[in-house]
């Protein structure tokens, strides 16, 4: 596979085969989002005690930058992809 020349304005394209990949890890990771999701949704059902609070403030602020890091990779997949 030769590496495709850069048009003016046109970001670097990343090659088919790592871009497969990288696609495959943002889907998993999506997959593991989703489980930190119905687990925080879980922990707000519980009784009202401070340290669930604490735990559950900690896990929506990691859970948040989870998300804006994932929704970063896609865009830059589908930004640097032809697929």
């Amino acid at each position: 596979m030769t590496p495709s020349r850069k048009t003016a304005g046109a970001p670097a394209q990343i090659p088919e085969e790592h871009a497969a990949e990288l696609r495959t890890l943002a889907h998993d990771m999506s997959n593991a989002l989703e489980i930190i999701v119905q687990t925080s949704y879980l922990l707000k059902s519980t009784d009202d005690d401070a340290q669930a609070a604490q735990w559950l403030t900690m896990l929506e602020d990691g859970l948040q930058k989870a998300l804006k890091i994932n929704e970063k990779l896609r865009n830059y997949l589908k930004t640097h992809t032809a697929s």
